[in-house]
């Protein structure tokens, strides 16, 4: 119904009451299994949390409205799911393993560079990438003004046509992939994130979703 602050303000106003009762004091505390909450006379109730891991394609954006009306992955999710937002993005032209949930809390502590959790990227190029590249990678490289570094990368496969690289990375820099391979004038022809934390995307198919299982999300809030 409102912010944090703008909660303050509707319980200084008189707004609040529980259990028929008038609340003005900041810090009063609710129990929601048992106490009834209003607000302006109307009962409030606790918002369901939604968890979902999306396989989003290539061609879309994660924002709910896009200036240049471009696809986006809200169109992938049922009507009463549009209450949700995505944890973090990937870029118009990534695809693979994206979360969304419309927990606050839980979204922050997924994309603040404090926890660092660790995503998998695997990285298809044009040209060959070669060890002296990847070791670069993790000892990290300046790029427009920001250090930009790989956890850990390894080469699948490469030839002078085309590479095949996975990289993991922690802090999740706007296009910190794209960035790496373009400090060293390369250019990335498809980007697939695989796995978020210890969730990956396994079978679930381009332009599905699924609701993330209890123990899943006790395991991403464990890894913080």
């Amino acid at each position: 119904m409102a912010s944090r602050r703008g909660g303050e303000q509707f319980i200084l106003e008189g707004r609040v009451s529980v259990n028929g009762h008038v609340v003005r004091l900041l810090g009063s505390k609710v129990d929601p299994h048992h106490d009834e909450v209003s607000v302006d006379g109307k009962v409030v109730s606790e918002k369901r949390k939604h968890y979902l891991a999306l396989h989003k394609p290539k061609g879309c954006v994660c924002s709910h409205k896009d200036e240049l009306d471009r696809p986006t992955i809200y169109e992938l999710l049922p009507p009463e799911l549009h209450i949700v937002s995505s944890v973090g993005r990937l870029d118009y032209n990534s695809e693979g393993l994206i979360f969304l949930t419309n927990d606050g809390q839980f979204a922050l502590r997924l994309t603040h560079p404090r926890y660092g959790i660790r995503k998998k990227y695997l990285v298809h190029v044009d040209g060959q990438v070669t060890p002296a590249m990847i070791d670069l990678f993790k000892k990290g490289i300046f790029h427009e003004g920001e250090r930009l570094k790989a956890l850990s990368a390894h080469i699948i496969s490469a030839t002078r046509a085309k590479s095949v690289v996975e990289m993991e990375l922690g802090e999740g820099k706007n296009r910190e992939v794209r960035r790496l391979f373009e400090s060293q004038a390369m250019t990335v022809k498809k980007l697939l994130r695989t796995q978020i934390g210890r969730i990956k995307l396994g079978e679930l198919k381009v332009c599905k979703w699924r609701a993330l299982t209890p123990a899943e999300i006790k395991t991403l809030i464990s890894d913080l």
